[in-house]
Formats: structure tokens, sequence, C-alpha cells
């Protein structure tokens, strides 16, 4: 789910026993205050839950009717990759094909083959089945690279929080709260800005945080951890959890790394400006961008954790950089905004992806050095240590069209619909306009 962290903060309100002393509850409320059950609109145009995944029902449905098979009562909607691979296991040896062998030539059966296979069928019809098959097996490849896409949003946003069990998050009411409140900060969209995004940790994550240190003999540190691995939560676990996270973390980063440079070498992405360019995925390359940056702040911050910071000495692999609007970049021109020196240390370094595979070598002098030549601070910065974060005032969530913050929900939905801010061409809000 996606809820807007007022409305997370209302219902933190509402747990019984959730004991708050008057400046938490002043603090709290600050968010409460809009939450959409105390404002006149009651409503928000935003999208309260992630994107889903179109699954292979629909081919699975066709599969079906062509080679006349008996539909499951009850049948899933093939959401699932595994349950439309099974699917396609199970009907494939009906007309003796193997799975992933697809090609017209090579790998269809002739007369004699069909025959000698006990296939009964007219060479039309073989074919239009062993071309559902194949489509379908196509769609089972989009499928699972979608499943992917959309596993990286989530996470590049609230880390590991749906890998906390229902057992796991209710132990503690403190831990919970914060947990909610957090990833649901977390999980803001990004707002058309020049100014910076939104940072996810305020004024009442804050607090909820420090209600968790006061009753540390209490707070589950291993829930918390899978939003918020900071060095001074990943310090309050065990030796086996720590090892378990960095396991964690580690993986997810050789899976990011794979699908990174699968889309950088699909793109022709502009490395010295990273500007968006005709027939870039943007929307891709950020939301897999942000699950690297994610997954490369905690395995940072639980080397740090364990005293292993020595492994930077080896191998420091560097941020990935987003792609950023060309119309973004022209307002900080007129701004006068000076480059971004990030920009400039990821220019100046291996890509990333290539130095986790060990295709490249890159490590903490390499990575300081850089900083040093754009300026930056390596270590405040987060490019060789845990980047420190400061606590920022609650700010109320904007309505956003297309990254464009909009004060009316109603007026947000309606732009929405006439496609305004997409990039696309606008359907004019009302008839005969231009």
């Amino acid at each position: 789910m996606r809820k807007r962290p007022e409305d997370v903060a209302a219902l933190i309100k509402d747990v019984p026993g959730n004991q708050l002393s008057a400046s938490e509850t002043a603090i709290l409320q600050k968010a409460v205050a809009a939450a959409l059950r105390n404002t006149v609109w009651q409503y928000t145009a935003m999208l309260e839950k992630f994107a889903g995944v179109t699954g292979a029902e629909k081919q699975v449905n066709k599969a079906i009717e062509l080679f006349k098979l008996q539909k499951e009562t009850g049948s899933t909607a093939y959401d699932d990759p595994a349950v439309v691979q099974e699917f396609i296991h199970a009907v494939s040896p009906l007309i003796h094909k193997n799975p992933g062998f697809n090609n017209y030539k090579t790998d269809r059966l002739n007369r004699e083959e069909r025959a000698a296979a006990g296939i009964d069928i007219s060479r039309r019809q073989y074919n239009k089945l062993f071309r559902c098959l194949r489509l379908l097996e196509k769609k089972l490849n989009i499928l699972i690279r979608e499943h992917q896409k959309s596993f990286f949003q989530r996470t590049g946003k609230h880390a590991f929080a749906e890998d906390i069990s229902l057992e796991d998050f209710k132990t503690d009411i403190h831990s919970a709260c914060f947990i909610a409140y957090y990833t649901a900060r977390c999980n803001m969209r990004s707002e058309f800005t020049v100014n910076g995004q939104t940072r996810p940790y305020d004024e009442i994550a804050d607090m909820l945080f420090k209600r968790c240190k006061e009753h540390a003999q209490s707070a589950n540190w291993w829930a918390i951890a899978q939003v918020y691995p900071q060095v001074e939560v990943l310090e309050k676990l065990t030796g086996d959890q720590q090892g378990r996270l960095l396991g964690k973390w580690t993986s997810l980063l050789q899976q990011v790394a794979v699908f990174l440079e699968t889309l950088w070498t699909q793109h022709d992405f502009n490395r010295a400006t990273m500007v968006v360019k005709i027939g870039n995925d943007s929307t891709t390359w950020n939301n897999t961008a942000g699950a690297w940056n994610k997954a490369r702040d905690s395995w940072l911050n639980l080397l740090y954790a364990l005293g292993m910071e020595f492994v930077l000495e080896e191998m420091c692999f560097g941020k990935a950089m987003r792609l950023i609007a060309a119309d973004v970049a022209a307002w900080h021109y007129l701004q006068g905004t000076k480059a971004d020196p990030n920009l400039l240390v990821w220019n100046r370094l291996p890509l990333p992806w290539d130095v986790f595979s060990g295709k490249a070598a890159c490590n903490r002098a390499t990575v300081q050095a850089a900083c040093k030549a754009a300026g930056l601070d390596a270590e405040k910065s987060g490019w060789i240590a845990p980047r420190p974060h400061g606590v920022v005032p609650f700010k109320p969530t904007p309505e956003l069209v297309h990254g464009v913050a909009i004060s009316n929900p109603y007026l947000a939905k309606i732009l929405k619909q006439h496609k305004y801010f997409s990039g696309k061409n606008i359907q004019p809000l009302f008839p005969g306009q231009n």
C-alpha cells in the first residue's frame, strides 16, 4: 500500500494503549490534522497503492480454449510467473514442445514427426498451438521483468518493509508505529522541483523513533532494521541478524547490478549530464537506480556496524545517478544552480555495476580522490561512509500530477485525466480549446 503519512498518523493516534505525552501528541497532530478524514475534501487523487503488474490470465485462457482444456474453478489470475511457468510446462508436452525452444524453423515438428508422436491434428492447427505457447512464453518473460521492476521500485522506497511478518510487526506497539509512519514517508512520490526532495525522516518519525529507544528492551529492532537500517539500529541486532541482513542487501545489490547493466546497454544515456533524451526509459532507470542507492547505503551501514569497513579498501562501488528531466535541468540553469557535485564524482568513477561484478577496480582511495576533485566531503556525502541525516519539519503530502503539485485533489484528478504535465498530447479541458 501507499497510504499518505497523514492517514497513518491518524491510525497511530487511534491505537489503544499508545500513551503519548502532551508534547508528542502536539507533534503527531501536525500530520493528523491533514489526514483525509479531517479535511474538507476527504479525497485524494493519488493512488494509494503501487502500480500492479498485468498478469497472463488473457493468454492462459486463450491457451485453455485452443488446447480444449478444462478450466479450473476459482482459478488464479495468473499474476505469479511461477504459476504461469508451471502451466506452460504442463501444456507443452501435449504437442511435444520443449519449453524455451520457440524457433519456427528448427523447433516445430514436421508431418512425420507429428505422426510418430501421435499428434493427430492438421498442420495449421499444430502451428496455431505452437504459436500460442510461443506467445505465452514471451508473455512470461515480460511478466518476470515487470515483477522485477516493481520489486525494485518498492524496495527503493521502503527497503524490506514487505519482509516484516505480521507476528514481528505486532510484538511492540512503539516499533509498529515508527515502521508504519516511516514507511509511509519513504513511499512519498518525487515532486517536480529544484529545491530537493522531501526527506522521509521528519519530526514525527523522529519522535516515534525516540519512543522506540525509550522502550529499547521491548522494541523489535530486527523489524525496524528492515526499513531503517541505520548504524544505531544495526548495533542493537545480534551477530546472526546482522549477517543475515548483510546477505539480503548484498543479494539485492547483485540483482540490481545485473538489471542496471542491461538498462545501460539498451539505452543511449548521456552519462555526462544524465539529462533524459527521447527514447530513454527514465521511470525504470530512476526506480532501479533508487533501489541500488538504497541497497548501497544499507550495505555500507552494515559494514560499519560489523566493523568490516576494511572491505572498502578493496572494493568501493559508487552511487547510481538518476536521470533528470530536461525542463528541470533548464530550470536549474535559469536559476544559476551549479552542477551537482555528485554527478562529477559519478563521471570520474567506473560504472558501479562493473565494480561490483569485478569487471573494473575501484576502492576507497579512488572514491575519495573523485570526491575531492568535485569539492565533496566523501564521508558526509555518503560515498564511503554511512550518510548522516537530520530531522526535517513535517510537510503535508502534496497532490501531484506527474510530479507537479496541485492544490485541489479534484482538479488534480481532472488534469491527470486530460494528460496535463505528462509530456503527451493534452486533451483540452473545454471543447474547442487550443
